[in-house]
């Protein structure tokens, strides 16, 4: 009984262990220019003198999670107008980390989208073509860690929304997600994309206006 128990108190505990983190927002405003800027590479080191306070805050730790980065990161996004964000996907990209992106046709093209930026910049972008969203949030990171929750990447969400973010460690989980993602970028081969429909359908969604988002330091 006592051999029961102990064993299921190590199984409980290496599942705990398995969560790495969660975050909480609306993230505290502050400015991530340090590490936007040291993962540029070489170069030098300019204090950076923008009035925003400088410190943690839960954007700054999802940026610097994503920065961490060194092979493959897979993001399957419905909204991505984060500039923060954007431009660290873009550092990843440049450093020659592979990158793919699955997200929604409609709010890929809305004012204030990352999302031609990154399709600019050489990376690889599917879309859905469904009748409803492609609402997934979610990002793999080296095959081995998976950040999900409620948060789009958008500044609303991240300045405003009561939002969370799991951060996950874990190989099970990391292969179920992976095998979504692997699905939907299949599924979503522009090979299959159908512009010029035989009969006229009814348009697939409302699209709801997104407010256009402004980088804090440009």
């Amino acid at each position: 009984m006592a051999l029961e128990a102990a064993a299921y108190w190590l199984l409980l505990r290496g599942r705990r262990r398995r969560a790495r983190e969660v975050l909480f927002f609306p993230s505290r405003v502050t400015c991530v220019e340090g590490l936007l800027a040291a993962a540029a590479g070489p170069g030098p080191t300019l204090q950076c003198a923008c009035p925003l306070p400088h410190g943690e805050s839960a954007l700054g730790r999802l940026v610097g999670l994503l920065l961490t980065t060194r092979r493959s990161l897979e993001l399957c996004l419905f909204a991505f107008s984060s500039p923060q964000l954007g431009r660290a996907v873009l550092l990843l990209h440049r450093r020659g980390v592979r990158v793919r992106v699955v997200t929604d046709a409609d709010y890929m093209v809305l004012a204030g989208s990352q999302v031609g930026r990154l399709r600019k910049a050489g990376i690889q972008v599917r879309h859905d073509q469904d009748e409803g969203y492609m609402h997934h949030k979610f990002a793999i990171i080296d095959k081995k860690v998976v950040i999900t929750g409620s948060l789009n990447w958008t500044t609303q969400a991240i300045q405003t929304n009561r939002e969370n973010v799991l951060i996950m460690e874990d190989a099970d989980c990391v292969k179920v997600f992976l095998a979504e993602f692997e699905k939907l970028w299949e599924n979503y081969n522009p090979a299959s994309y159908i512009f010029f429909p035989e009969e006229k359908q009814v348009p697939k969604k409302n699209k709801c206006s997104l407010a256009i988002e402004k980088p804090f330091n440009k």
